[in-house]
């Protein structure tokens, strides 16, 4: 059972007593006929084949209380892929279309927004995320839109059940809902939480003080989670990176476009695996070194949309005390896996630390270089603004693909 603590300034819903599935997903079929839920779920080739994706289908094709699936296909050109990812989802039950984020049919599209200085990024989640809520706009009827990776080990009806309930409740009535979990096997994974954002949000208090921005990051328990729920008008309202910051930019616009009283986050599984990323440490631009490098940049990028002033002189010492406060927690995970029975290896996350001290010194000197770079797709409403036909052009497009 976990605890009950409250912590921070974000309401946190835990897991306690046995979990009722029957209970649950009875009350979400009641809230779906008042708030219509939409899933998205964004998919590469290389997921396609995978023990993960077998079992998230598996799963999903008993949920009975979704209005819509939305299939995002990215990070390929190959119409080979379009035409198998359609026929995978095929046997889902629920209405469902496959989109293909990285095709060129919607490449044609992309062309019409950069003419209109409007650029939807790069191929890759954020984009893919972007399209779906666009369609979903689109068709203007779910309510409330669910989003989870498919590449999710041990998934299960509770983790989805339990993401949706917060924001599709009629009770409780929450416009974002971020899902949290352990992140554990034999050993404790979520290296980039546990050794660069944690010990950098920590570090930043300790240098600017506890400012609203650091204090409600510091209250998620697992902010680079990337399952989350919404009501459907933060979609039109939110900016959506199109790099690895993308959770944390998306915690920034929730932050900046709702109150706290109704942003939460729930325990939506006990623990959750899924594929690792490499750490790269001798490149800054793939693995982890790239993930660490976004998303410093998005908070330092954040903090000063807050008024707060970035000095070379206060990232160098920035940099001394993270490494400090970085090793400081190495050793707490150390005691903690000792405690637990867990493999630890104290070299390699010292190892980790060190290449996150070289991945903040480079995003530091990136936002001096350049405070103005965003890698933001506009948001819906200033798409639809600046073409106001675009939606029906993408819904348009979405189901002839799809017929």
């Amino acid at each position: 059972m976990a605890d009950f603590h409250q912590s921070g300034v974000v309401p946190t819903f835990h897991r306690l007593g046995e979990f009722r599935l029957e209970r649950i997903e009875r009350e979400l079929k009641e809230f779906n006929r008042h708030r219509p839920i939409a899933l998205v779920l964004p998919v590469t080739p290389a997921e396609l084949d995978s023990v993960a994706l077998k079992g998230i289908l598996h799963h999903l094709k008993d949920v009975d209380y979704l209005n819509e699936i939305v299939v995002v296909l990215g990070r390929t050109e190959k119409e080979e892929d379009f035409l198998r990812t359609k026929k995978m989802f095929s046997i889902l039950p629920q209405r469902h279309r496959v989109i293909w984020a990285s095709g060129p049919q919607l490449g044609e599209l992309y062309k019409i927004l950069e003419e209109a200085d409007l650029s939807p990024g790069g191929d890759g989640k954020g984009r893919s995320a972007w399209v779906a809520y666009g369609y979903i706009l689109s068709r203007e009827e779910s309510r409330v839109i669910a989003l989870h990776d498919c590449d999710i080990v041990n998934y299960s009806p509770e983790l989805l059940a339990r993401l949706c309930y917060p924001v599709a409740s009629l009770h409780i009535d929450y416009a974002f809902c971020k899902g949290y979990y352990a992140r554990v096997t034999d050993r404790l994974h979520g290296r980039v939480t546990r050794l660069f954002v944690s010990p950098l949000v920590r570090s930043l208090i300790r240098i600017y003080g506890y400012l609203p921005f650091l204090v409600y990051l510091d209250s998620f328990r697992y902010p680079l989670a990337g399952e989350f729920s919404m009501i459907s008008d933060l979609a039109r309202i939110n900016r959506i990176p199109s790099d690895w910051g993308l959770e944390v930019e998306t915690l920034a616009e929730v932050y900046r476009n709702y109150s706290l009283r109704r942003i939460c986050q729930a325990e939506i599984v006990e623990t959750y695996e899924h594929k690792h990323q490499p750490l790269s440490a001798e490149d800054p631009t793939t693995g982890l070194m790239k993930m660490s490098i976004d998303i410093a940049r998005a908070i330092f990028r954040n903090l000063a949309i807050e008024g707060i002033v970035l000095a070379e002189s206060t990232l160098r010492t920035l940099t001394v005390n993270y490494q400090r406060t970085a090793k400081d927690y190495v050793k707490r995970y150390q005691d903690e896996s000792e405690i637990n029975g867990l493999v630890f290896d104290y070299h390699k996350e010292s190892q980790m630390t060190e290449a996150f001290t070289r991945a903040l010194q480079i995003a530091g000197q990136k936002f001096l270089e350049d405070p103005l770079y965003s890698p933001h797709i506009p948001n819906w409403n200033r798409v639809v603004a600046a073409i106001p036909d675009f939606l029906d052009r993408l819904r348009e497009l979405v189901e002839s693909l799809n017929s």
